[in-house]
Parts: structure tokens; sequence; C-alpha cells
């Protein structure tokens, strides 16, 4: 009877001992950064098959949200938490800045697969409902050469709490001083023309069926779309499109007056070679979490995203972070209290 007992007390702890090693770990977010975090979590779970993470594409605002509820473990987001999200949280948030991207303006226009020009203004204006022809002398004029139809503009924007809309809206607004006053700032505005679609995946569904629209979305969606899209011109007057070269130009200035708190916007850099609408996005967790086993392997997770999981990000569309930035964040990880 007690070799009994003794298997029997083996099994049930070989099997709690299975059961403890498996940690699934739930986060929520933008889905600006989807396909990198896909990529992410891919390989982070080759290297360690117990370390299962999952992460829900639903937006920015969704995903800080459901980690100010603390329904997820990790929150992502495009644009910063505004310091009343900060405040209004049950305990302190943390940014953490994880890759950068660009925003696009794509377009459907029958016949024309020229990358078409935009200036800030001119995309405002769009915006705005203020140009609503694509042959408007401010268009035809920035694109000579381009036969552009009298065609009506299909404005398509988010319909929901977004990280893409806050880097567009916040870059169109540094521009615009009516765009600024009239939309404003945020994840999620009351646009005054247009078309909403849920995701960057449903704006570039909807773009790429409607033509004569426009829209806005992260480059890899553009590319995986194979969408056209334009450049843009930045502060020194060049028409820059947007690659991992131009977005990690973009970061330049910012890398070295990067605030304690990671949150910082980088739409309308100064120099050459920048991509005007480009930014970071963030993995937001809190200081003190209560699951500290947790805790300890998302920190694992995000010093290899930092470092080795930098090199996934050019084959999908994404600039890796300045080194610069990637020491202030190992810092920044040791604030975490894990015990």
């Amino acid at each position: 009877m007690k070799k009994i007992l003794l298997v029997f007390g083996c099994v049930v702890g070989l099997v709690g001992g299975l059961a403890a090693q498996t940690m699934k770990i739930t986060g929520a977010g933008a889905t600006f950064p989807y396909p990198i975090y896909s990529k992410w979590f891919a390989e982070y779970n080759k290297l360690h098959s117990n370390v299962e993470i999952n992460y829900q594409s639903l937006g920015s605002g969704a995903g800080i949200q459901q980690l100010r509820a603390q329904t997820v473990f990790f929150g992502a987001t495009d644009g910063p938490m505004t310091s009343q999200q900060l405040q209004d949280a049950p305990g302190r948030i943390l940014h953490f800045p994880t890759v950068l991207g660009a925003v696009v303006p794509i377009f459907n226009i029958p016949n024309v697969k020229t990358e078409l020009k935009f200036t800030g203004q001119v995309l405002a204006d769009i915006y705005l409902g203020k140009i609503t022809k694509w042959n408007d002398p401010a268009l035809t004029k920035l694109n000579t050469g381009v036969t552009l139809p009298g065609s009506d503009i299909t404005v398509v924007h988010r319909s929901e709490g977004s990280g893409t809309t806050y880097i567009w809206v916040d870059y169109l607004s540094k521009i615009s001083p009516e765009f600024k006053s009239k939309v404003g700032v945020n994840t999620s505005v009351n646009w005054p023309t247009g078309v909403g679609g849920k995701g960057n995946e449903s704006v570039s569904g909807l773009v790429s069926q409607t033509p004569g629209s426009i829209g806005y979305v992260e480059l890899i969606y553009a590319l995986q779309n194979k969408i056209s899209y334009g450049s843009v011109q930045n502060m020194a007057g060049e028409f820059s499109s947007a690659t991992v070269a131009s977005v990690t130009a973009a970061a330049a200035a910012a890398a070295a007056q990067m605030p304690a708190d990671f949150r910082v916007s980088i739409t309308n850099a100064p120099g050459k070679g920048v991509y005007p609408i480009s930014s970071f996005t963030w993995i937001l967790l809190y200081e003190a979490p209560k699951d500290k086993a947790q805790a300890k392997v998302m920190m694992d997770f995000m010093k290899w995203a930092l470092t080795d999981g930098q090199k996934f990000a050019p084959e999908l569309g994404y600039a890796p972070l300045p080194e610069a930035v990637v020491k202030l964040e190992m810092a920044a990880l040791a604030k975490l209290k894990l015990t």
C-alpha cells in the first residue's frame, strides 16, 4: 500500500510540476505592432516552450482600457497614456518602447501606381473635408506628370480608439492649426468626414476595395496588402518615403532627449532623411504587478525583445530601437517589483 501511495504521489507531483512549468500570459492593444509582436511571441516560444504569450490585436484604446481593468497582464499602445489615464489606473503603469514604425498614407486610384507626394497640409485638408477631388490643384501641383482623376476622394479612418490614429493626428496637428483645433490629438477623435474601419487590417481592406479612397496604416500593412502609399514632405522640405533608415533618422534626436517615462512624440522630427510620420510603440506594464511569476517571465521576455528580438524588426517594416534607448529601458525594467 505504501508503494502504491508513493507511486501515486510521484505521478501527482510530476503532473503538478509540468503544469506549474507552463506559463500563459495575455496582453491586448495596438494593431500597429501586431506583426512584430506575433513574430516575437512565436520565436520566444521556440526558445522557451513553456511560455505562451497571447496577444489580442484590438487597438490601443482597448489595450489601455483592459490593462486598467486588469483583465490582461500587459497592454500595448502607439499613443502614450495621458497623465489622467495614468492617474486613474489602480497602480503605476510603466511605458516600454519596443520598436519604431511608420504610418503611411495609402490610396487606391485606378490607373495610378506612382508613389504620390503629399504634404502634411494637404493630408490635413483632405481629412478636414476641404480637399474632396483627386485633381485638386493642391495635389496636382505636388504630383506633376501624374494624371489624377476628377473623382471624389473617399476618406477612410479608424473607427475605434487607435494608436495609429494618435500618430496620424499628432502629426497633422503639428502641421495644421486648423486640424489641431477641429480634430485634435487623441487615440479617438471626431472626424469631420469619411468612413471608419476597425484596425489597420480593416482600413487596408476598405482602401483596397474602394476606388478613389485614401487611408492611413502602419507600413507593414501597406506592404503585405500591396497597397500604393505616398511619400510625405518632412521639415527639411524633402519628400521622404517610409523606410527603416528614414524611421531610424526620426528617432535620432529623441534618443538623445528621451524622458524618464519614455512618453515621447517623434512625429515631424527635424533633420534630413527623416520620415515625418514615425513613432515608437509601447508595451505597458504595472510597476508592481499582482502575479509575480508572470512578471518575472515577462521581464525576461522584454529583455530578449529589446536585444535579440530587434533583429526581426526590419524584415517586417519596423526600425530597431536605438542602443541608447535600449540601455535606458534595461534600467527601467529593474524597477519592476517582482517580490
